[in-house]
């Protein structure tokens, strides 16, 4: 807690400083013709539903895209969470994994 003497107060800024160093994106990928792509869900919200529709989607719009399915990976907010997505990078590149579609509901 910043210190008052003699009315003034010892300014504190919330950002904090900077740790860390920003580091460039991977590129994207312009076509998923042919690819995996792992979907990452929470189990909130319609994630379902919404798997579905973009599967659909993105299959007729990209011909061979292939999906890696939520109910493979589990739900990467539950009780086992830190182990889940500790293992995660390893695990999807085993699978094949190119891209990800993450769905996160609130």
């Amino acid at each position: 807690m910043p210190k008052c003497t003699d009315g003034h107060f010892e300014v504190v800024w919330p950002r904090g400083e900077r740790r860390g160093s920003l580091k460039p994106l991977a590129p994207r990928t312009s076509d998923l013709s042919g690819l995996k792509i792992v979907q990452l869900w929470d189990y909130l919200f319609k994630g379902d539903r919404i798997f579905l529709q973009l599967e659909q989607l993105l299959r007729e719009r990209f011909p061979g895209v292939e999906f890696i399915h939520w109910r493979e990976i589990g739900n990467i907010h539950g009780n086992d969470e830190q182990a889940l997505v500790a293992q995660l990078g390893s695990r999807l590149t085993a699978l094949g994994a190119v891209a990800a579609i993450s769905g996160l509901g609130c």
